[in-house]
């Protein structure tokens, strides 16, 4: 190591954690920085479209090493195992020890099939895309035996991978469960719509009623209600890496890390926590983990860190949600505008002009990723407006 070089360990090579990498190399690519990226596989994961490898498509073979090429970022192919924040050091299976000046923890989130009996044994999740192609080789088998499938949970994750497989093989039975209603965080308008097209997809739609138990033939629902189901997809429920608490880091009950105006963690401020990893709290409430949220975060954090080394005054974390982009299949899609707290506005699109505007969302990260190594690119839709806006002193 040269004398005076900074050292920065990324733990995480997510939407957020690849953005933080490649934008703080080039804000600081004339300053004595070293910056390495960890991350368990290779490839690039594109959550925003595991629902479509469930349904059976074919994805980019994006290679982290590829998209780090001449940015003078080193990646390091690895499960982090250990986070020691009095010795300043990372340990990575299969690798030596990492020592940092500064650690950018962006570990994400995964699917939690955990509190319900028989999700972990019986349901398959989205978590990667060895997992999404694993159910797509069964849904393959239940399709050609005109099967039934269960989607369990109404989010935009559920929603999506409900009308894709319904698209893509449109002889099964597919059944979407909701303890609330799909969609019910959109305006009137668009729910309508997202209701439309699941119906004319063929996608049965049962709310109301929270899942007790998955078999390896159905799924049984609060009072004993049992839906058929020959495959079961769980997008319900949400966990965190222990590795945060098990450092001693502070985190919240869920094992977010708890973390300052700047993103900077409140028990060790040479931690910086991004995306789904951080509990982040702004005026108008919580931060709840989404692509959306995440890449402003890496943003924000690579300047953060850029400034720090300079020595410059760093302003507050400011966001503000934009959109719900939703696909509904290849051919359909609803996209609800929103106000900074993520509550609907009245506009919205729908259809064709809906499909180009989703597939510009799920896009858009790589293409940014690889800008950012030669210029500063925003990521920010939204800085929320007056209800962000820190007041004067």
């Amino acid at each position: 190591m040269r004398k005076n070089e900074h050292r920065v360990v990324v733990v995480g090579a997510g939407y957020a954690g690849m953005l933080a990498a490649v934008r703080l190399a080039h804000r600081t690519r004339r300053t004595g920085v070293r910056i390495t990226v960890v991350n368990a596989s290779a490839r690039f994961t594109e959550r925003l479209r595991m629902h479509q490898v469930a349904a059976g498509q074919e994805l980019a073979d994006i290679r982290i090493p590829d998209v780090l090429a001449g940015s003078g970022v080193t990646f390091v192919q690895g499960t982090v195992t250990g986070i020691d924040p009095d010795t300043n050091t990372v340990t990575v299976e299969g690798a030596p020890p990492l020592g940092y000046d500064t650690l950018v923890y962006a570990l994400g989130s995964s699917t939690d099939t955990s509190r319900v009996p028989g999700a972990e044994a019986h349901a398959f999740t989205l978590n990667g895309p060895q997992l999404a192609a694993r159910f797509a080789a069964r849904l393959r088998e239940v399709a050609a035996a005109g099967g039934a499938v269960t989607v369990c949970g109404g989010g935009l994750t559920g929603v999506e991978a409900a009308t894709e497989i319904a698209e893509n093989h449109p002889g099964l039975a597919v059944t979407l469960l909701s303890l609330d209603e799909p969609g019910g965080m959109m305006g009137p308008k668009a729910r309508a719509y997202l209701y439309r097209t699941m119906a004319r997809l063929g996608v049965t739609v049962k709310a109301g009623k929270p899942v007790t138990k998955v078999l390896p033939d159905a799924v049984e629902l609060a009072g004993g209600e049992l839906v058929a189901s020959d495959l079961c997809l769980w997008t319900t429920g949400v966990r965190v890496s222990p590795l945060a608490a098990d450092a001693g880091i502070a985190v919240d009950e869920r094992g977010l890390i708890v973390v300052d105006a700047t993103l900077r963690s409140v028990s060790h401020p040479n931690i910086h926590a991004i995306g789904d990893a951080a509990a982040i709290r702004l005026a108008w409430g919580q931060i709840h983990g989404t692509c959306q949220s995440g890449m402003p975060t890496a943003q924000y954090t690579a300047d953060t860190i850029a400034r720090l080394l300079r020595g410059k005054p760093v302003p507050p974390f400011r966001f503000g949600y934009f959109h719900q982009p939703v696909s509904l299949g290849r051919r359909d899609a609803v996209i609800q505008f929103t106000r900074a707290d993520d509550t609907p506005r009245r506009a919205y699109l729908k259809g064709r002009a809906a499909v180009i505007y989703k597939e510009l969302v799920s896009s858009s990260p790589p293409k940014m990723h690889r800008l950012s190594k030669r210029m500063n690119v925003s990521a920010t839709l939204s800085k929320g407006g007056r209800v962000t806006r820190q007041p004067a002193a």
